[in-house]
């Protein structure tokens, strides 16, 4: 008979047939580009033949049981599952008609590991290319916290509906700088927990892993501590507006379930006015003007309208602080406690009558600060913290302390003047330093002045505005942000003592109504940067590329609920490249 075709009967070839048009039709992807995004982009990934292959809407995800991991995967399993993104520009692949991908498998190899800095981050990620014995994919990581890296990563190759995942790509992944954060302040505007929840799971979108929260400041005392309740009643900006001890446990518990720790910052001894409402015996210079008329600039009272500072003289102050200290220790876990000891402006202390006598015995305000961080540091570290300080208390030019006075072992500074030179003075002191330049991580600068009655603003036509008010303008773009290298300057020891940075949103003109679209996406710029670098193999900015890449991401978060803000038009983001400043 010879070998022959059997063709099956002509209404069985009809539905398979139309089957097939339909499930070709669901899957051919437009073919107008050629790769997948992932962002931070990973340090190692690799995708020789560009293909995807069907997500199984019976996915699972094996993994070892963990307090926080466990509810990652179950978040993700959902997100997987149910975001069916779709790509403004979709990755140009072929469909593979294979079995779909049924599981993945988590392998941790120490579930102990607690989220500290300097934790293992690493992971490798492998989806298979296809095929019947294929259809698990793996994710190996050291720690549960790796493992929240791999699936985020995991997460953002997988698009489209029906799902689909890019296949055949393997991924090994870690960062560059332990310390990936965002710095909120909630003192002077209020933001809801939901906000700061929002805050943080998009951070760990952008496997960013410290949300410090600047909680309080002079202009309000927005959290409710246990043994000193009066300074949250009296001194947030009223009922509804302060933070419980549950809400603290809410947040700290969900940065956790992302693989963000959450750093306590209680601003002291500056920027402490709002202390005054439950305990002014203790403050100096409270409610008075910050500025007042005739006063040069070095003798103001604060460096912007709120005064206030603890007076280090009254052991009233310590019995107090003690108590915060306590307490806050309590309710946040992270080894790290940020004390702030930035901005302690002389004209403050010098209007105080205990101080005023003090100084006239030829006390000296730096012997003051000294007395103050003598008196606090210690109490700190015995509660098994290590203590973040701005750099001010180390590099101010009228109130400062020596060294000797802040042992490297037990203190970080974190850097926010003058650049890479700021930087260079901390770690070759031999302390570590923690970089949120205002030249390029402030995401508040630009948007011009927020004091009343400034006639500096009534200038003529044509006169040079300047920065528009903004004393740390222009705007920081992402551009800027992403092209920072925090290290430039520094010896390869004096490198290593960067811990990493944040970028900052300070909160004298922001609230939750511009919460996203001031940090996102700019916040991610910063996220790769200290990722995987902003520099390619061969050692040159990647920031051309880097654009399109960005239009991508930003598109996803924003389908993902967050607000960010658009870099560019959505013709560019549909025309790669077509904006650039030159061809390609």
């Amino acid at each position: 008979m010879g070998n022959q075709i059997h063709m099956p009967p002509p209404h069985i070839l009809s539905l398979f047939t139309l089957s097939l048009l339909l499930l070709l039709l669901l899957l051919l992807p437009l073919p107008i580009s050629s790769s997948i995004n992932v962002w931070p982009k990973p340090r190692t990934f690799s995708w020789p033949h560009p293909h995807s292959i069907l997500v199984s809407p019976l996915l699972t995800i094996s993994s070892p049981k963990h307090k926080f991991l466990t509810p990652a995967v179950n978040r993700y399993r959902r997100q997987i599952l149910t975001e069916k993104h779709h790509h403004v520009n979709p990755p140009g692949v072929n469909p593979i008609f294979t079995p779909s991908l049924k599981a993945l498998n988590l392998t941790v190899r120490d579930l102990r590991a607690p989220l500290h800095h300097g934790v293992n981050e690493s992971y490798t990620l492998t989806v298979p290319a296809g095929g019947a014995a294929a259809a698990t994919a793996v994710i190996e990581a050291e720690t549960a916290w790796g493992a929240m890296r791999g699936l985020e990563t995991f997460s953002q190759l997988v698009w489209g509906d029906p799902v689909r995942i890019a296949a055949g790509v393997f991924v090994w992944d870690a960062p560059i700088f332990g310390h990936r954060g965002v710095l909120l302040d909630t003192s002077r505007n209020y933001y809801e927990v939901e906000d700061i929840l929002r805050t943080i799971g998009a951070m760990s979108w952008n496997k960013m892993n410290v949300f410090h929260w600047h909680i309080t400041d002079s202009q309000s005392f927005p959290i409710v501590v246990p043994s000193e309740p009066e300074l949250g009643l009296k001194g947030s900006y009223g009922e509804g507006m302060q933070y419980s001890a549950e809400d603290v446990r809410r947040v700290v518990e969900f940065g956790l379930e992302h693989g963000v720790r959450v750093l306590p910052e209680i601003d002291m001894p500056a920027h402490t006015g709002s202390w005054a409402e439950a305990y002014p015996e203790i403050v100096a210079c409270a409610h008075m003007f910050w500025w007042p008329t005739g006063y040069a600039w070095d003798d103001r009272l604060a460096s912007e309208p709120g005064t206030g500072q603890l007076n280090p003289l009254n052991p009233k102050t310590y019995e107090v602080i003690k108590n915060v200290i306590c307490d806050v220790a309590t309710m946040f876990p992270e080894p790290f406690y940020h004390a702030g000891a930035d901005e302690v402006v002389s004209g403050c202390w010098k209007a105080d009558p205990s101080i005023q006598t003090f100084l006239a015995n030829n006390g000296t305000l730096g012997q003051l600060l000294e007395i103050f961080v003598n008196s606090t540091l210690p109490f700190i570290v015995s509660h098994n913290r290590t203590v973040v300080y701005w750099e001010d208390v180390l590099l101010d030019a009228t109130v400062n302390v020596s060294a000797s006075v802040l042992p490297p072992e037990n203190t970080i500074l974190q850097t926010w003047n003058n650049g890479p030179d700021n930087t260079k003075k901390i770690v070759s002191s031999g302390y570590r330093a923690i970089v949120s330049s205002s030249d390029f991580y402030y995401l508040d600068c630009g948007h011009g002045d927020w004091l009343g009655n400034d006639s500096t603003h009534d200038q003529p036509p044509g006169t040079d505005q300047g920065n528009g008010g903004s004393w740390c303008g222009p705007f920081k773009t992402w551009q800027t942000i992403y092209n920072y290298d925090i290290t430039y300057g520094l010896s390869e020891e004096e490198a290593k003592l960067v811990l990493g940075g944040e970028v900052a949103l300070w909160s004298e003109q922001a609230d939750p109504t511009v919460l996203d679209p001031r940090i996102w996406p700019r916040a991610s710029a910063m996220a790769e940067a200290l990722w995987s670098g902003n520099r390619d193999e061969a050692g040159m900015k990647r920031y051309a590329e880097a654009t399109d890449r960005l239009n991508e991401w930003r598109q996803r978060m924003v389908s993902r609920g967050v607000r960010a803000e658009p870099i560019q038009p959505l013709w560019c983001v549909k025309n790669p490249g077509m904006c650039n400043a030159q061809p390609i």
